[in-house]
């Protein structure tokens, strides 16, 4: 809970209740970035709100601190900003809005206290397939009526570059030992050591290739986890990454997300990813964007470079418990390892793809070949 004596007025404000009266229920976040102090629903009376708190001095590893480089992906008070200059409801005639900012309250302390619209409507994590390309068309008729937009100097640039850049040196990926864990042996396609190595092995080529395509201002974190029903309409949560992206990006990053914390089983990916792709394009041409599809999907394909690391995390933490999203409650190892295995493989014939239609477009083939 946050110090009573500094919320108190907030609630107060909010709520309309002493802040002794009101109830802090702490709602499941990533506890390891260093921007967010927590996550809170607060109910007073008959009504909520959801309080998150900015801060840049939590103490937490080296990949996740918080910045103070306005352009930064891990910037601390890019949320604030996004929320306050209205940027956050740039999507909303298209269907994709954000919830409402009640209050945004510079603390003594020095964080920032962000007291939003408690939304009551279905998350995402719990959505038929069907909802999930609904939520593709929209954010394809968002992302083409507003393209790149408007730049601001506290918006991400760089972001894909940034969050990957250090995540693994590759080496993780060559070691036999972890190759051979029984989670990783039975539950890893065959082939997909060496699909890993060749992508790692191309990472600066898909960087480059991603920073080259049509731009369009970017959340760079939607996953189910970050999106609720609003009736038809969405609404899109933690906009503290939000800036400067390609064409396809987000959808590249929203599909594969979708299994990897379990929230659409890995069978349903190919059919999941090929009616969202179909439903995004379309979302496209409807807002009257008339380039070629080829960027766009090469946009969504390279984005698998976004997961280089991930297959030497999951080879580091074989031995780990492993618990669900945001560290809460165990989930079992056979079935994470499986599912996300059948994941990384799927991104891997993506990543084929896009070796294949680059060089069509222009860009030079990957080191590794078509």
């Amino acid at each position: 809970m946050p110090e009573v004596a500094v919320a108190d007025a907030e609630v107060r404000e909010v709520l309309g209740v002493p802040g002794e009266g009101a109830v802090f229920e702490p709602l499941t976040h990533n506890p390891w970035n260093g921007v967010t102090a927590g996550v809170w629903r607060v109910t007073g009376g008959d009504r909520s709100a959801v309080l998150k708190v900015l801060t840049r001095t939590k103490d937490t590893s080296v990949t996740w601190a918080a910045s103070n480089d306005p352009r930064h992906w891990n910037f601390w008070r890019r949320e604030a900003y996004v929320y306050r200059s209205g940027l956050a409801q740039v999507w909303q005639r298209h269907g994709i809005r954000a919830p409402r900012l009640l209050e945004c309250v510079e603390r003594p302390d020095g964080d920032v206290a962000l007291w939003l619209e408690d939304v009551p409507g279905a998350p995402a994590t719990a959505w038929p397939l069907a909802r999930h390309v609904e939520h593709a068309h929209r954010l394809g008729a968002a992302q083409g009526a507003v393209e790149a937009g408007e730049d601001h100097p506290w918006l991400s640039q760089h972001f894909l570059r940034d969050y990957t850049s250090g995540k693994t040196t590759g080496q993780d990926l060559l070691d036999d030992e972890a190759w051979r864990h029984p989670l990783v042996r039975e539950h890893f396609p065959a082939g997909l050591r060496a699909d890993m190595v060749r992508l790692h092995h191309d990472r600066e080529w898909f960087l480059t290739v991603m920073e080259s395509l049509p731009r369009t201002f970017s959340h760079l974190d939607q996953w189910p986890a970050n999106v609720r029903s609003d009736g038809r309409d969405s609404v899109l949560f933690d906009w503290a990454f939000a800036g400067d992206g390609a064409l396809g990006e987000d959808l590249g990053n929203y599909l594969p997300d979708c299994v990897f914390d379990l929230f659409v089983p890995a069978a349903d990916l190919p059919g999941l990813a090929k009616a969202a792709y179909d439903a995004y394009v379309l979302g496209l041409r409807e807002s009257g964007w008339h380039g070629d599809e080829r960027l766009v999907r090469l946009g969504v394909c390279a984005s698998a470079v976004k997961y280089d690391w991930l297959t030497a995390l999951m080879l580091a933490r074989a031995d780990d418990e492993q618990v669900g999203y945001g560290g809460e409650g165990a989930v079992s190892a056979e079935l994470r390892y499986r599912e996300r295995g059948v994941t990384l493989a799927f991104l891997a014939e993506w990543a084929a793809e896009a070796r294949l239609l680059a060089p069509q477009l222009g860009f030079p083939e990957a080191p590794s070949g078509r």
